[in-house]
């Protein structure tokens, strides 16, 4: 339904912080739910964080405490603060409506390699 395009990955050290964002061609206001994915090398892909409409949010133990999820619904765009960030969280990152999943986009990759 909406079109979400991934941005913000890169390479970064061990204990470093990225700031992803998803932007969406619509207006999320009306979408209930939305979700960071990653997949990483030889693993399927996860579920990491979501969000509700009122900002409500969860996180999978992995990232639990490390990782804040948000989103800016006058701007249109999901966001995923990742903080401390380990070598295991290197993945290729994927945002998506948990409720109703559409086409996945590229993604955007993120190394944790010092």
């Amino acid at each position: 339904q909406v079109q979400l395009v991934e941005s913000g990955g890169g390479l970064v050290q061990p204990g470093g912080s990225l700031r992803l964002s998803c932007a969406a061609s619509g207006s999320i206001s009306s979408i209930y739910v939305m979700g960071w994915y990653r997949q990483a090398p030889g693993k399927q892909r996860e579920l990491v964080a979501v969000i509700t409409r009122g900002a409500g949010s969860n996180y999978a133990d992995s990232v639990k405490g490390r990782f804040t999820i948000s989103r800016d619904n006058a701007e249109n765009t999901l966001y995923l603060q990742m903080n401390s960030l380990k070598p295991e969280d290197t993945a290729v990152y994927y945002c998506n409506t948990p409720g109703q999943l559409g086409s996945w986009g590229k993604g955007t990759l993120v190394t944790v390699s010092s």
